[in-house]
């Protein structure tokens, strides 16, 4: 699977646009499978990698107030498998209203039961995580949730949403995106980005005018998910394994991880009818495999 939206890696739920209609694209690379030689073992290579990413759509209505507590905890995530031209695209929907999308113990669980399903099936090409709920995408952690946990509960909660969204750890992640001085300003401050803000210190890839149908960022996603359906599965999982770990250390290492990831390509069937169909002239019918 392939990320719906390139985007710098921060803390999940931390960008808000005031007035503006945030819905976001999220997306996860799963790997099993793919393998490093000996001496480039404990680089965080794991079987799953994930990126994520904030598409705000600005210029939407206001976030509504007064949101029901009526929706069932079994509605909190909807699960939509696309079909005809977006077929391999998986779409997830938080919705969660009265909590303002917070990121709740049931939720994770239902995420973490979600991806564990999409990893395993090959014809999931995508998965686009969006929010459902007019005027917000996710407010962060549940707070009155958390308020209620003992001490020892918070650590391994925290650990599981890890697990589910390994993207989140803003005070390693933001400095790595946007420079050290710039992200102790807005860690230290505790400063609410609006859309444009964000993109301009690279926090986000996409600011977009809102539409009338209110979901100008879930069309962009979907059109950069389309994009990505042609390409090859393989090459697509070993590029952003190349890229995630590459960038985690020196570039003479980071070489290494490319060449290492181009070797797992050499035997499968994908790169020769990746060779073939150039010379066919003809587009490519890769497989995965």
């Amino acid at each position: 699977m392939a990320a719906a939206v390139a985007a710098a890696p921060g803390a999940l739920g931390a960008l808000h646009a005031g007035g503006a209609r945030l819905v976001a694209a999220c997306s996860a690379r799963l790997c099993p499978g793919l393998r490093l030689p000996s001496s480039l073992a404990g680089r965080r290579v794991g079987p799953a990698i994930w990126a994520q990413g904030w598409v705000p759509a600005a210029g939407g209505p206001a976030p509504k107030r007064g949101y029901s507590s009526e929706t069932k905890t079994e509605d909190e995530l909807r699960v939509r498998h696309l079909e005809e031209e977006n077929r391999g695209i998986v779409v997830l929907g938080i919705n969660r209203a009265y909590g303002k999308n917070a990121l709740s113990k049931n939720l994770i669980k239902m995420l973490s039961k979600a991806v564990d399903a999409l990893k395993s099936d090959k014809k999931v090409r995508t998965i686009i995580i969006r929010s459902e709920v007019p005027g917000i995408f996710c407010a962060g952690a549940d707070l009155k949730e958390r308020a209620k946990m003992s001490s020892s509960e918070v650590g391994p909660f925290v650990s599981k949403i890890r697990a589910v969204i390994n993207d989140i750890g803003g005070t390693q992640r933001l400095p790595r995106a946007i420079g050290m001085s710039l992200a102790k300003e807005l860690i230290f401050s505790a400063r609410v980005l609006d859309g444009q803000e964000a993109k301009a210190v690279g926090l986000i890839s996409h600011v977009l005018e809102q539409n009338q149908e209110g979901d100008a960022a879930y069309r962009k996603a979907l059109d950069l998910a389309r994009e990505f359906l042609p390409q090859g599965p393989v090459a697509m999982r070993v590029a952003k394994l190349a890229i995630n770990q590459g960038m985690e250390v020196d570039l003479v290492t980071g070489l290494a991880i490319e060449e290492a990831c181009y070797a797992q390509t050499i035997p499968t069937k994908d790169r020769l009818e990746g060779l073939l169909a150039f010379k066919e002239k003809r587009p490519p019918r890769y497989k995965g495999e």
